[in-house]
């Protein structure tokens, strides 16, 4: 009898597969808990911008094939693109079997018209400045891998973990209003667009809460993310939920290891999306 929950659907975002920061093991254990009917990956999935041939552990590999295991044994799966991996929003709107490659998603759950999508079209830097987004991307890959061995350090002393991005992003006042503007404007565009639920990602920040725009409210969705909070959102078939998994590892020497086929294959996507620009 199998041990995974059934769920209808299932949202991930920000996963950032070939970076220091994502954790791989605990999203395959996730994964491997659960038997959703629809699974959304709402962007940012393979961190292309950050891409390095000398970095995709095995561990990142598993997830893929993971993936693809659950398509094979009737998973629908939306793959939207986000920031990270723009360089397949060329190609959107092809499917491979139960794969689906989308820029957003329209799907009516429980009743109400909700609109997937990643959300970087709110973000400034990225539409105006590329290459200063692109360079806090790289920093923030950096702040996370130093964190890592810190919080290591911390654990053989018996400290409790700490969280450097969360610390420098809570006592920034800029940042906290970042967070505040983009959930603000999410909901102005979906109730525009005609929509009663817009679920989103990109700014690693999980939330589910009510947005009030005049006489309306709206459902604004966060899934979060797997670098820093560990979370999706699922649906049970009658309510949304946050749910949070556990950060248990540590760094191994295994995450150390590049998957020669899984460098292999990147590599050639990366080649055939540049030579299609």
């Amino acid at each position: 009898m199998s041990s995974r929950r059934p769920l209808p659907i299932v949202v991930l975002s920000d996963l950032h597969l070939g970076t220091f920061g994502c954790h791989a093991r605990e999203l395959l254990a996730y994964l491997k808990g659960i038997q959703p009917e629809v699974l959304i990956l709402n962007g940012d999935v393979i961190d292309i911008w950050n891409f390095k041939k000398s970095y995709f552990p095995k561990s990142h590999f598993k997830v893929v094939k993971r993936l693809i295991s659950m398509a094979q044994k009737g998973t629908e799966i939306y793959y939207i693109t986000g920031n990270h991996d723009e360089l397949l929003r060329r190609f959107a709107d092809a499917d491979l079997g139960r794969i689906h490659l989308r820029n957003s998603l329209v799907l009516t759950v429980g009743g109400v018209r909700t609109w997937f999508f990643h959300g970087d079209i709110f973000d400034a830097s990225i539409q105006n400045a590329r290459w200063l987004a692109k360079l806090g991307g790289w920093s923030y890959d950096l702040l996370i891998w130093v964190n890592r061995g810190l919080n290591v350090l911390l654990e053989r002393m018996g400290r409790e973990k700490y969280s450097l991005s969360k610390t420098i992003k809570d006592s920034v006042k800029k940042a906290v209003k970042y967070v505040g503007d983009f959930e603000q404007a999410a909901a102005e565009m979906a109730v525009r667009q005609g929509y009663g639920r817009v679920v989103c990602g990109h700014i690693h920040q999980p939330q589910l809460r009510q947005v009030t725009l005049g006489d309306r409210r709206i459902d604004y969705l966060n899934s979060g993310d797997w670098i820093e909070n560990l979370t999706a959102l699922e649906w049970d078939g009658r309510q949304w939920t946050l749910y949070q998994h556990p950060d248990l590892r540590e760094p191994e020497e295994e995450d150390q290891k590049v998957d020669a086929s899984a460098r292999e294959l990147l590599t050639w996507v990366l080649a055939e999306t540049s030579a299609t620009q």
